[in-house]
């Protein structure tokens, strides 16, 4: 789940206790799906740290994997009917289409919101909006490049519908891309999730859009940079 900030009111840290909480704070911590591929590069540096040929680009994978896969803290807004960024990255896509049909909610287009991640942007997935997690669909697929809008029907991917308590209905749906081959979603049917919750994560390049209800107004435009949990992307009625 996301992470929240020191209440103010908690006792300050001293010393290495102080340090510790600093480096905390400025090295994201490692989502639990990146532990295998980090640690096997990181024991291979270590079997091999005699021999630079096998220490160097071991040490060097396990560390890129780790940024890969960081999971830093997010503050979402405490705005009422706020909707925010499912995941970090661009703005591909503000426009209107259908959501996946598997979801059952007609073919009417509402507004769409695409986010596409680049194998540099932090890969985590957030709830968009508090609820209730109504329906997950999974469907198999290609892996076309993310960023393209055909990726959206043709791609791997899993949907998920959100109910609000006020009876909005949301869409957010995971797509694979051209070298992610792994999509992990920690949401079930019947949750009740909180905005800005961590619910899943793509493995390695993707895309994350989100359907929103008609007559929503999305606040963001395409080329915009997404933070996940934190940019509104729209204001519920």
């Amino acid at each position: 789940m996301a992470r929240r900030p020191t209440p103010t009111d908690a006792e300050p840290s001293t010393g290495l206790a102080h340090i510790a909480d600093l480096i905390r704070e400025t090295v994201p911590p490692l989502h639990r799906a990146g532990i295998p591929f980090v640690a096997v590069p990181a024991a291979i540096a270590v079997a091999g740290r005699r021999h630079g040929w096998i220490r160097t680009p071991a040490t060097v994978a396990a560390l890129a994997t780790a940024a890969f896969f960081r999971h830093p803290s997010r503050v979402p807004p405490n705005a009422p009917g706020a909707v925010v960024a499912p995941a970090d990255g661009q703005v591909a896509l503000v426009d209107h289409a259908a959501p996946p049909a598997e979801l059952g909610l007609g073919d009417t287009p509402r507004p769409r919101v695409s986010i596409f991640l680049s194998v540099f942007d932090v890969h985590v997935q957030r709830i968009p909006v508090a609820g209730k997690v109504e329906a997950i669909e999974y469907r198999s697929g290609s892996f076309l490049s993310a960023d393209l809008p055909a990726a959206s029907d043709a791609n791997e991917r899993n949907s998920m519908l959100i109910r609000t308590d006020d009876g909005a209905e949301l869409a957010v749906v995971q797509i694979a891309g051209l070298l992610a081959r792994r999509i992990v979603c920690d949401a079930r049917p019947g949750d009740q999730v909180t905005l800005g919750d961590t619910y899943g994560l793509i493995r390695f390049g993707s895309r994350v859009d989100l359907y929103l209800p008609e007559g929503t107004r999305p606040l963001v435009a395409v080329g915009q940079r997404a933070v996940g949990a934190e940019t509104v992307l729209a204001q519920l009625k």
